[in-house]
């Protein structure tokens, strides 16, 4: 059995507008933004996805004001399709592909935002985040022995890599690997936009640098943690240095990778990591990533995988502007319909319900196999996330 029929795609419709909230799409509310942040699975060539799919996700996709998207392909008439299926009133901006090296094989990846252009506008700042030569340098400088130790045992790696680069092992499906000692550079540049948010008349807008992120995934957690340090310290650099920033404030979207599998170990883990960065701005609560707590309404940690056992998506505030949520206000989110809250659409409770009148955590293990492998490709593998202010006022 493959993709979804015409006939399932209009149960799933009807059993969505039954009751949209129940599977946690944010509801345009009076007086609120929604910022979001969703990893749509190779969102390519238009062909590669059905009408319906496409409706479906258009349809997704209208409910947030302003939305980073990781893994656009470097087709983007797909991403075109999404947009224009939106409507007129959304905006978009997309990077060139990263990822990659010009002319080599490999698969890049470009990060984009489509944004509500009557609430969300974009700022005359747009950037990779990378680092430059120098830094390199001396990182490979201050760290050689621990790099030479580490490529060493890889006798083949060269051989291996120029094999891969010449297509002669074939469908190799990625590169030899080797396990860093420290970080060199991101195995894909985030993407960092300027946005204002603006609110009703004669009040100030919220202004923030937008960084959409797709962190390096990889064979080994150490390269992960190294990629999201990087990209924590980069951010703080700039944060801290707020007077020098064209907006002070940074919010974070994107794929992280995080290891968030076990939130009772986990959990401890990388709050305590984040309060080390909180130290460094010499305000604890300036730094606040909601998705690390239970969510005070269900007590529970939010999936963002498809398979519901991770939380591999975060969004993550840097602020100086008092009027954006910190981490101390995590535990009354959802009190005020305006905001500040924050969610996860769950379209896989919603396919189960739709198709199998019951819950993924009915589904025996063979009926589960079946049923990811209908909609992780075609739809994504990922849930959209998302995070609730009340305007500015």
């Amino acid at each position: 059995m493959s993709e979804f029929t015409p006939k399932e795609w209009g149960k799933i419709r009807e059993t969505l507008a039954d009751d949209p909230t129940k599977y946690g799409l944010p509801k345009r509310e009076y007086g609120s933004v929604v910022l979001g942040s969703f990893n749509i699975r190779k969102l390519g060539a238009v062909t590669k996805r059905s009408r319906q799919t496409w409706d479906f996700l258009a349809h997704v996709c209208k409910h947030f004001d302003l939305l980073a998207l990781q893994e656009i392909m470097d087709d983007l008439s797909g991403f075109q399709e999404l947009k224009g299926r939106m409507g007129s009133e959304f905006g978009t901006i997309v990077s060139d592909r990263t990822g990659v090296f010009s002319n080599q094989p490999g698969l890049g990846e470009r990060l984009g935002f489509i944004y509500n252009l009557s609430m969300v506008k974009r700022g005359e700042v747009v950037s990779d985040i990378s680092f430059d030569r120098t830094k390199v340098l001396e990182t490979l400088a201050r760290n050689y022995d621990q790099i030479n130790q580490a490529i060493l045992p890889y006798v083949d790696y060269l051989k291996e890599l120029d094999q891969w680069n010449s297509n002669q092992l074939g469908q190799r499906p990625k590169k030899p690997n080797v396990k860093m000692p420290v970080f060199i550079t991101f195995a894909r540049q985030p993407f960092c936009v300027s946005f204002r948010i603006v609110g009703h008349p004669g009040t100030n807008p919220y202004e923030f640098m937008a960084v959409n992120a797709h962190l390096y995934f990889g064979d080994y957690i150490s390269d992960r943690r190294q990629e999201f340090d990087a990209l924590m310290a980069w951010i703080l650099g700039r944060f801290i240095q707020h007077d020098r920033a064209y907006y002070p404030n940074f919010i974070l979207l994107g794929d992280l990778n995080l290891d968030f599998d076990n939130p009772t170990t986990d959990r401890d883990r990388i709050e305590k990591h984040i309060k080390m960065f909180n130290a460094k701005v010499r305000g604890e609560e300036n730094v606040n990533f909601p998705f690390l707590d239970p969510h005070p309404k269900t007590k529970q940690v939010l999936r963002t995988n498809a398979r519901l056992t991770e939380t591999f998506d975060q969004i993550g505030l840097f602020n100086w502007d008092q009027r954006l949520p910190t981490y101390k206000e995590n535990s009354s989110m959802g009190e005020n319909p305006r905001g500040p809250d924050y969610g996860v659409f769950n379209f896989v409770e919603l396919f189960s319900d739709a198709l199998y009148n019951r819950g993924v955590s009915e589904l025996s293990l063979s009926e589960k196999k079946a049923f990811f492998r209908r909609f992780e490709h075609e739809v994504s593998d990922h849930l959209p996330l998302w995070l609730r202010l009340p305007l500015p006022d």
